[in-house]
C-alpha cells in the first residue's frame, strides 16, 4: 500500500509518504504558507522514492481539532488528490497523532484553541490502538478535567500557554505530524476504513472562530 499523509493543523506543515511499511516525511514551520508548501513537499517525497502520484492508493490527513484554516487546507488537498484518482480518504484525529508522536503510554493532549480555550483529551495506548480516557473537547483551561491516575505525559502547545494542568511532565513542543498520521492511518486503510473524498470532513470541535466586537468589549 502507498498513500500520502498531510498535517497542517498547527504552525507546522507536515507531509509523509507511506510506501509498503516505510514512512518518509518532511516538516517545516509554515506560518500561513501551508497550501503553498504541502504539494511540493509531496512531490519531493515521491521523487525521492522514485514514485509518481499515480502510484498512490489512498490519502490521509490530520482532521483536527486545530487551526480552522489549517484543517480545511489538509482536507482540501486530500480531497483534491483523491477525486482526481478515485482514491479513498481517511481523516485522523490530531489528538491521536499527538499521542502517537509522544511515544508514551498515557498522553494528555492539549492544544491552544485561542479565545482563552484549549482543545483537550487524555488518551491511553491499548493493544488495539489509542483509547480516549477523557474525550476530546474544547474548554476553558480552568475547566479541563484532570486525567485519573498517574504517569501521564502532557503534550501540545496548550501547556506552553496555560501551564501544566497539574501534570509532572509536559512537552509543549510535541505536535501532530504527518508521520504519526501515516502510522495511525495504515492499519485503518488496510481494513477498508477510507471514505469517498466527498465524505471527508475536518473535526472542528468548536464552531466559533472569533469573538464578535460586542463580546470583545465585555471581556
Amino acid at each position: 500500500m502507498r498513500f500520502a499523509a498531510f498535517e497542517t493543523s498547527s504552525d507546522w506543515c507536515s507531509v509523509a509518504l507511506y510506501n509498503d511499511g516505510e514512512i518518509r516525511a518532511l516538516e517545516r514551520r509554515a506560518g500561513n504558507r501551508h497550501s503553498e508548501l504541502a504539494l511540493p513537499m509531496l512531490e519531493r517525497l515521491l521523487g525521492d522514492m522514485g514514485l509518481a502520484p499515480s502510484a498512490l492508493d489512498a490519502v490521509a490527513f490530520g482532521a483536527g481539532p486545530g487551526s480552522f484554516t489549517g484543517l480545511r487546507i489538509a482536507c482540501g488537498i486530500a480531497q483534491g488528490l483523491a477525486v482526481a484518482r478515485g482514491l479513498p480518504v481517511l481523516g485522523i484525529s490530531t489528538m491521536e497523532a499527538i499521542a502517537e508522536e509522544a511515544g508514551a503510554r498515557r498522553v494528555v493532549a492539549c492544544i491552544d484553541a485561542r479565545m482563552r480555550e484549549v482543545y483537550y483529551a487524555a488518551l491511553e495506548r491499548t493493544p488495539t490502538g489509542w483509547r480516549e480516557v477523557i474525550s476530546m473537547r474544547c474548554v476553558a483551561p480552568q475547566e479541563a478535567p484532570r486525567a485519573p491516575g498517574e504517569d501521564w505525559l502532557g503534550c501540545g502547545n496548550g501547556f506552553a500557554v496555560y501551564g501544566n494542568f497539574g501534570l509532572t511532565t509536559v512537552l509543549p513542543e510535541v505536535h501532530a505530524s504527518a508521520a504519526a498520521i501515516a502510522k495511525l492511518a495504515a492499519p485503518r486503510l488496510a481494513a477498508g476504513q477510507g471514505v469517498d473524498a466527498a465524505g471527508a470532513t475536518p473535526i472542528y470541535v468548536r464552531d466559533k472562530v472569533a469573538y464578535t466586537q460586542a463580546e470583545l468589549a465585555q471581556r
